[in-house]
């Protein structure tokens, strides 16, 4: 169905699946029970993957092209814990604890905080990191380095609380 733009082969075995587990590894869960809103989730990455590793998580795939969400919905058949809502992430209304992206413009992922999460995780180039951390309202985490040397970071955060309960009441 050509839903990456990463051609077949090692390539997509480490861009998607490695990274995406790796990703899921480093969550900085506080418990084994969370929900996630996978945010711009594409061919379902990172979302599926992480699903697969920590069956006690429930994903929400969030993906707006309808084709993609169909193939997710598809894929997710037999996944209890897996959810698609084929829709922008600016209208989803669900809140999780978590929310996590790739390949997906950073900014528009920090303006759905706090409305849909209070946690977010993002993997990024590095080049892309300094205006990620520069947002005051997230307490940020050491980043991560993706070990396969593309110059690619796990960034993850929370609100401060201060910020989730003067945002979340606006």
């Amino acid at each position: 169905m050509n839903l990456t733009t990463v051609k077949p082969g090692s390539e997509i075995v480490i861009r998607h699946y490695c990274e995406s587990l790796f990703f899921g590894l480093h969550l900085p869960a506080a418990s084994e029970a969370i929900s996630i809103l996978d945010l711009g989730s594409g061919a379902g990455f990172p979302g599926f993957p992480m699903a697969v590793l920590k069956p006690s998580w429930h994903v929400r795939l969030v993906e707006s092209n309808q084709r993609k969400a169909v193939f997710l919905r598809e894929s997710a058949r037999d996944l209890e814990n897996v959810s698609v809502s084929a829709e922008r992430f600016e209208k989803v209304s669900a809140n999780a604890d978590w929310i996590v992206a790739r390949a997906v413009d950073h900014k528009e992922i920090l303006a759905a905080i706090p409305r849909l999460a209070t946690h977010v995780g993002l993997m990024l180039g590095e080049d892309d990191f300094s205006s990620v951390v520069s947002d005051s309202r997230i307490a940020w985490d050491e980043p991560v380095r993706l070990p396969w040397g593309d110059r690619k970071l796990c960034v993850y955060g929370r609100m401060f609380h201060g910020e989730q309960s003067q945002l979340r009441s606006t």
